[in-house]
């Protein structure tokens, strides 16, 4: 795929959305940590449900912590894999606390460091709590820049590396939300949208369905 091509779709998808967000509920940096680190391999609904209710009783690492560990988890227990999710919350909110003031470090270094993060959640918390240009790949954005040929690789980090290098700066800070809707939405595992999708005519996809 040609650049040219590439700035026409992400000028489409900017069109259609020009201030794409995640669709998780939250408020502040703290609130989009935890719920980032809430939903691998969750749904964005499913974690919604449990902060809906933990975040007016409990929203920052000190209302946590007194919240308690059973406490937090009798919140989370709808989530797939509350215990160890709720282990990492719960210990995160602790280093916070002694290393951070208690707010959330805008620093890739030190947000990898806390546990249950990794580079796709400290990703996801820069760009959208802090507005740096990073891309969180997740699964919808590895099928989509893959299929229709945006950007390709063999694993996420590729797919990363490729699409940083390749997405015009005016697009950097919204593109990983346009491509994960887009994936989520239109271009899904199974059988693609491809009838009803804004992309179609520049998407590199062989196998378009109807």
């Amino acid at each position: 795929m040609n650049n040219t091509k590439r700035k026409e779709i992400l000028t489409r998808l900017r069109d259609a959305n020009p201030h794409p967000t995640t669709e998780l509920n939250f408020t502040t940096p703290f609130e989009l940590l935890v719920a980032v680190t809430l939903s691998a391999q969750a749904t964005d609904v499913g974690v919604n449900k449990a902060t809906d209710k933990l975040f007016p009783v409990a929203n920052t690492p000190q209302a946590i912590l007194d919240l308690g560990l059973e406490g937090l988890r009798e919140y989370i227990k709808t989530i797939g894999l509350y215990n160890s999710k709720a282990q990492n919350v719960y210990k995160m909110c602790q280093i916070l606390m002694e290393k951070h003031d208690g707010e959330v470090p805008e620093s890739r270094e030190a947000l990898e460091a806390l546990p249950g993060v990794g580079r796709k959640t400290a990703n996801v918390v820069l760009n959208t709590a802090f507005g740096w240009p990073t891309i969180a790949v997740d699964t919808h954005i590895f099928r989509v820049s893959n299929r229709t040929k945006l950007a390709m690789g063999k694993n996420v980090d590729q797919v990363e590396q490729k699409l940083l290098k390749v997405v015009p700066a005016e697009f950097k800070v919204d593109v990983h939300h346009w491509l994960i809707l887009h994936g989520r939405y239109t271009c899904i595992a199974r059988k693609p949208r491809c009838g009803s999708c804004i992309i179609e005519d520049l998407c590199e996809f062989r196998d378009k369905t109807e």
